[in-house]
């Protein structure tokens, strides 16, 4: 007998999950759309009348719990709060933080701000990326108010004078995450009005990583990746196993975010050194090839003790340790998304010998390739 399940959220929520539901369809399983944008008690009317046998949903303020009233198993997509009987899915809003974090630490930057909006999971992102600023600089916060009551992708909002005054406050340049993709596109907007430069004055991150908001922003958005086919995957198997009878998890399962998508609006050669943002660019261009410091710095036509001065100076680093971050950066990247053989992203990524690969990715993160391959295949 087929079992009827309700998908009640909005209208991205469904965009970003359904692909991954699809082969669901095949377990005997009817799927019925209800557009969760309605007065709450048409909404409940509705889902009562339907009776599924389960409901896979977003968290909203002051609908979930209402939806919950209802008594049918439930699968809440977005959330990290553990409902008593319900199985909450959420990304590690801490680990968004700190993937765009880490982007603009390592490209130079030493002062940073965040746009949040007074969310939960915007809570978290400020906490991860503030954690991992650390000692490098202080992070300037200012939330928005104006967007928690509109639909995710109308960001109408104008800019209040406020807001104005905080941006053309911050030292620049200056790096700043948006907790969300529609606030990444807004703080650029605002940068134009100003005057301000995007990149070369403000570098912008968002989160979420919507190809519709970040594609369609000038200068198109840079923004953290969040893997939206695991979390609809994690959410079809739950649905089984309520279906099944299975008790839902006592703990929220949480999805690790999918590293940094750069495009227009974040600078990655931020520092105001020439010599080093020449040095940067070529590091970044030839990360694949068996280059070494001296034949970079006798291209460049640059004092290698000189150059190496500078990178201490401004990045703590050796400009060969950060050859080292920028090929393993791009290993991570590989490992999570492709099946390649180790031996060939080490080729890849300019090591040219998997041991040498796996002794320089476990002293820069912690763990063997293949170790760091295995985990974010479980959360994939």
């Amino acid at each position: 007998m087929d079992k009827q399940v309700a998908i009640v959220m909005t209208e991205v929520f469904l965009r970003r999950l359904t692909p991954a539901l699809i082969p669901f369809v095949r377990s005997e399983q009817n799927f019925r759309i209800i557009r969760i944008n309605r007065p709450i008690g048409e909404l409940i009317e509705v889902i009562a009348a339907m009776q599924p046998d389960a409901i896979i949903t977003e968290w909203l303020p002051n609908i979930t719990e209402a939806i919950l009233g209802l008594k049918i198993p439930t699968v809440i997509a977005d959330t990290d709060y553990q409902y008593p009987g319900v199985v909450s899915i959420d990304v590690d809003d801490h680990a968004v933080g700190v993937e765009a974090a880490e982007a603009f630490v390592q490209a130079g930057f030493k002062d940073f701000a965040f746009l949040g909006n007074k969310t939960p999971y915007s809570k978290q992102r400020l906490e991860g990326y503030r954690n991992r600023i650390g000692k490098i600089g202080v992070v300037d916060s200012y939330e928005m108010t104006s967007f928690v009551a509109q639909s995710y992708s109308e960001d109408f909002a104008p800019a209040d004078d406020v807001f104005k005054d905080w941006l053309r406050s911050l030292p620049k340049p200056v790096a700043i995450f948006a907790v969300h993709d529609p606030l990444g596109r807004f703080v650029c907007g605002v940068c134009r009005q100003l005057k301000l430069s995007v990149p070369d004055t403000v570098s912008v991150i968002g989160a979420n990583n919507d190809e519709l908001v970040c594609g369609l922003s000038f200068p198109m958005l840079s923004s953290v990746s969040i893997p939206w086919n695991r979390v609809g995957e994690v959410a079809g198997e739950s649905i089984q196993n309520l279906l099944a009878g299975l008790p839902a998890p006592e703990v929220p399962i949480l999805i690790a975010p999918g590293g940094v998508v750069v495009r227009h609006s974040a600078n990655f050669l931020a520092v105001a050194d020439p010599q080093l943002r020449r040095a940067l660019a070529f590091l970044s261009e030839h990360l694949h090839e068996p280059i070494t410091i001296e034949a970079m710095c006798k291209q460049l036509r640059m004092a290698r003790r000189n150059l190496e001065r500078k990178f201490i100076e401004y990045l703590e680093c050796t400009p060969w340790e950060m050859l080292c971050r920028l090929r393993v950066n791009h290993a991570k990247q590989l490992l999570a998304q492709t099946e390649h053989p180790i031996s060939i992203i080490s080729e890849l990524c300019g090591f040219n010998d998997p041991e040498r690969m796996a002794v320089v990715f476990k002293r820069v993160v912690g763990i063997p390739p293949s170790i760091f391959r295995k985990q974010k295949q479980r959360n994939r």
